[in-house]
């Protein structure tokens, strides 16, 4: 049998994506930003983000109070380890790790911090996955929870929806059946209904500042967040949709749809049906607007390439301009694979949160 050997112009035109390619066109996107006024920016992030709620249908779950249940207390030296659970929904509830630094007195800024795929929350708060203590930071994550901590912030870690002790069980299934990963079940069942995992994530992300702002520790008027990859997905959709987050650390993720999220192979908790009538990250950042933004990118990570990363920040900083606030627009550009930093983000969210 002879095999068919096709010139790449004809194979192009066998590939589906090529005619989906041809339809993407995020500069001619309805609601991308083209604001050229401080006063017309404003009126679109009004426009924009209720569009983009309803997007990711953050209503699709109805908020609860919190009544958080302490788990436990650990004294970790410099540090107090709580462990909350929280109500999200009256379906859901979500367990938290609040770090908070030993001695010092009154409310204190926060930061909360969005771990990346892995084994959950405990990466990023000193713990193994067997909850074992660790001494030492480990992973692409390098217990920044920790990091944050020790830079005298109050940390509120959650477990994200799909991780740790949140992720989907398949006990029903049929014998010899191969379960889906628990992202992926998560997110085909939020497509069914409409909806996203963004949208569960960012809605979790929001009930936590609802809890947080309960605490006679927490100055909520100083509130950061930091997240690395998936975790800097959600610091990204969470600072577009709830304006109480004053500053931003987004780790391992912002470049260009174009180029990373829609050009490889990433987890499908990433995408949100009908995204594309926002344009790109670029515009979407304009939600985040003239709050300041620290972008952590390192030269080797091959899942958010480095050229997009730039030349997203380019065009983030247009954006920024036109609120008279292109300088809130900061980088860390590091030599290194996908990870965290650090080298300027501490420094950065004291600076941004101090009082």
């Amino acid at each position: 049998m002879s095999s068919l050997i096709l010139d790449s112009k004809k194979h192009r035109k066998l590939q589906p994506s090529t005619a989906l390619w041809d339809a993407y066109r995020p500069e001619k996107a309805p609601l991308r930003f083209v604001a050229r006024t401080k006063a017309s920016a404003r009126r679109w992030q009004t426009k924009t983000r209720r569009e983009l709620a309803k997007a990711v249908n953050l209503n699709l779950l109805s908020p609860v109070k919190p009544a958080p249940r302490r788990i436990e207390n650990v004294d970790c030296g410099d540090y107090v380890r709580e462990k909350i659970l929280i109500q999200t929904s009256p379906h859901t509830s979500m367990p938290v790790y609040v770090l908070k630094p030993a001695g010092m007195r009154g409310p204190l800024p926060v930061v909360v911090a969005w771990h990346g795929h892995g084994y959950g929350v405990k990466d990023i708060v000193g713990l193994w996955e067997d909850g074992a203590e660790r001494s030492m930071p480990e992973g692409y994550q390098k217990d920044f929870g920790v990091a944050l901590c020790r830079a005298g912030f109050l940390v509120a870690a959650p477990e994200i929806s799909c991780f740790g002790e949140r992720q989907s069980r398949f006990d029903g299934l049929p014998e010899g059946t191969a379960p889906l990963r628990t992202c992926e079940h998560t997110a085909f069942l939020s497509f069914h209904l409409g909806a996203s995992v963004v949208g569960l994530r960012a809605f979790d992300g929001m009930r936590l500042v609802d809890y947080l702002a309960t605490r006679r520790d927490t100055d909520m008027s100083r509130l950061g967040a930091m997240g690395i990859s998936g975790g800097g997905m959600h610091t990204l959709f969470s600072a577009c949709l709830d304006p109480r987050i004053r500053a931003c650390v987004i780790s391992g993720y912002y470049s260009t749809f174009r180029d990373s999220i829609l050009a490889m192979h990433h987890c499908p908790c990433n995408y949100v049906p009908g995204l594309w009538r926002f344009g790109e990250m670029c515009d979407l950042i304009g939600l985040v607007a003239p709050r300041p933004v620290l972008i952590e990118a390192g030269d080797h990570d091959n899942i958010f390439p480095i050229k997009a990363v730039r030349r997203g920040v380019a065009s983030a900083r247009k954006v920024y301009e036109v609120f008279g606030a292109r300088e809130a627009v900061k980088t860390d550009f590091f030599e290194g694979r996908h990870c965290i930093s650090g080298r300027k983000a501490y420094e950065f969210l004291a600076k941004c949160l101090a009082p």
